[in-house]
């Protein structure tokens, strides 16, 4: 079949060749990071010490520029930022409704009473039957 195709397999020296090729690319664009740190636009989940142990229990001194950058990451985004930083954020920066909204005015408020999915929940729930 591969002759009638035209292409013949790669052999064992093109193979090797194409394999030093992609790990001279690889190598060229890897980078070693050796300096962790915590990052700030994720939450942290705490894990529970154990009670009855001696060694958690000892009480140690609160590094208090590791606890704000730990408070500073579990705030919203209105609360650290001035201004929206994407696209997506300013829809919905301005939370504040532009007018009180009085509920017992009907001439701004107009609730939905009946929708298609509550008549068909109301209507099984007459006959009793389910789906």
């Amino acid at each position: 079949m591969a002759a009638r195709s035209g292409k013949e397999p790669p052999d064992a020296v093109l193979l090797n060749q194409l394999m030093c090729e992609r790990v001279r690319k690889e190598l060229r664009c890897q980078k070693l990071h050796t300096e962790y740190g915590v990052n700030p636009l994720q939450r942290v989940h705490t894990i529970a010490k154990k009670p009855m142990s001696w060694h958690d229990n000892i009480e140690e001194p609160a590094d208090a520029k590791f606890l704000s950058v730990i408070h500073d990451a579990a705030l919203e985004p209105t609360k650290k930022y001035s201004e929206p930083q994407t696209e997506s954020q300013e829809i919905g920066w301005n939370t504040t409704p532009l007018i009180h909204m009085d509920r017992t005015d009907c001439r701004l408020f107009f609730p939905r009473r009946k929708t298609e999915v509550t008549k068909l929940n109301c209507s099984y729930g007459k006959r009793g039957g389910t789906v």
